[in-house]
């Protein structure tokens, strides 16, 4: 989740009509010729001695971790509390997740060479941090071997209000919270029809994505039974902020309709003078009419407006760019790949058309059944025109191939991006996913340990 970098200014214009949030995102419509990419991946930290998580102080810790990269690499301190909390520099941010997940929010960035620069540096700047102190951090989809009891809290004032809250709106929030990691891409739209077109081909193809990245086969040391058990746990989190926006697909979508979907999701919290006040529950239009009983007679900031956007998680988040959230988080190769895929597919006119022709009769309780069967059955997963998501991955990596060729995007020794693609196409024509590979090692070679993958996935 986004880490804010300052407090809401209380001195800051009130909202006083939904149009105003409506403009808010509609400001984000961007010419193509300054469309952008912004890569976000989370890594699990750990102690390489036991295999234990890293809590967040101490001598080896997550702030330490944190202070190591302010203090060699030049990054700004972000605090909370007195706590370090988060780092910036550049336009790119380091933040924590709930259980110390250890986040990038890359900048925005002009093609994926420079996307997978910026990875690579980051990696190697935590690197040279980590192996001193004998810490080490893990691409993987979720948390294979660490109970919930055993997973630290971040000292964040939000992670306390949601922990709590889920509890009372899904079965795995709290799993979503603390053992989950995810690889997005944030892509711009040109305008409110660029951007309905995009929203509805990148949600009918997140189960694509979930089973190309599918990374997290492993829970508390043993198989979970999933693929994907991060996109299990998406599907009992919380109904009203997850999912696959089936409105989106209506007559009338678009940024307004958003609007409305996103001021019925129930809020978390609101920030006022540094402390994060627990509003979890309740109304964001009681809010705009000055009834929040948490804060009775004030109206909302537009900063209130865009903290509640990111406590909304649906498989594709609106903003004012698209943010891709249906896959693990994987090996530094897979994260360069992840953001490669999406942008050939929606950055380039031709291939947009193409893949809007391969899902626009898609119903919608035929994409809820793509996204309930993919988390299992991967790239075997039936599709509805009777092929498999096998298949359909095949074309839609052609698709996705030839629009970074027609973006002609070049690095220094004249390769366009269409590289990155190549881990991709392997799954694909083998018709296994990452997490299928693992199951082999684990009955294998490794056998029936789980504690091998951190060496495996280990960054």
């Amino acid at each position: 989740m986004t880490t804010p970098t300052s407090d809401i200014d209380e001195s800051a214009p009130r909202i006083e009509s939904k149009s105003e949030m409506v403009e808010w995102i509609e400001a984000g419509c961007t010419p193509k010729a300054d469309w952008k990419i912004g890569t976000e991946h989370e890594k699990f930290g750990f102690i390489r001695d036991g295999l234990r998580p890293l809590p967040y102080d101490g001598d080896v810790s997550i702030k330490a971790m944190l202070e190591g990269l302010r203090d060699r690499f030049g990054w700004e301190p972000i605090e909370e509390g007195g706590h370090l909390i988060g780092l910036k520099k550049d336009g790119a941010s380091v933040s924590l997740e709930p259980g110390g997940q250890f986040e990038l929010s890359g900048a925005p960035l002009e093609h994926i060479h420079q996307t997978c620069n910026e990875v690579g540096d980051h990696l190697r700047e935590v690197r040279e941090i980590a192996e001193p102190l004998g810490i080490a951090f893990l691409g993987l989809g979720s948390s294979p071997l660490w109970s919930m009891e055993e997973t630290p809290m971040m000292p964040k004032g939000r992670y306390r209000i949601m922990r709590d809250y889920m509890q009372k709106v899904g079965r795995l929030g709290r799993e979503m919270m603390f053992r989950t990691c995810t690889v997005q891409t944030n892509l711009d739209f040109a305008s409110e029809a660029d951007m309905v077109k995009k929203m509805r081909v990148s949600l009918a193809l997140q189960p694509l994505g979930t089973a190309l990245f599918a990374n997290s086969p492993f829970t508390e040391g043993r198989p979970n039974g999933f693929l994907s058990y991060r996109s299990h746990i998406w599907t009992d989190t919380d109904p009203d902020r997850s999912g696959m926006l089936p409105f989106m697909f209506e007559e009338g979508a678009g940024f307004e309709r958003y609007v409305d979907y996103a001021l019925d999701v129930p809020m978390y919290f609101v920030r006022r003078g540094g402390v994060y006040l627990d509003a979890s529950g309740l109304s964001f239009r009681d809010f705009l009419d000055g009834k929040l009983p948490i804060l009775p007679g004030e109206k909302p900031a537009i900063d209130d407006f865009v903290d509640h956007l990111s406590t909304i998680f649906p498989e594709v988040r609106l903003k004012r760019f698209l943010e891709m959230r249906g896959s693990d988080s994987g090996p530094w190769s897979r994260l360069c790949a992840f953001s490669a895929f999406w942008t050939g597919i929606l950055y380039d006119e031709g291939a947009l058309d193409a893949a809007w022709e391969i899902v626009k009769d898609w119903t919608a309780p035929e994409r809820e059944a793509i996204r309930q069967s993919v988390r299992t059955l991967g790239l075997k997963t039936p599709m509805p025109d009777g092929r498999s998501m096998r298949q359909v991955a095949l074309d839609v990596l052609a698709i996705s191939r030839d629009g970074l060729k027609a973006r002609a995007k070049l690095n220094t020794a004249g390769d366009n991006e269409s590289g990155f693609l190549s881990e991709l196409d392997e799954i694909a024509a083998s018709g296994l996913t990452p997490a299928d590979r693992l199951l082999q090692l684990y009955h294998g070679e490794w056998g029936q340990r789980v504690d091998p993958v951190f060496e495996t996935l280990a960054y």
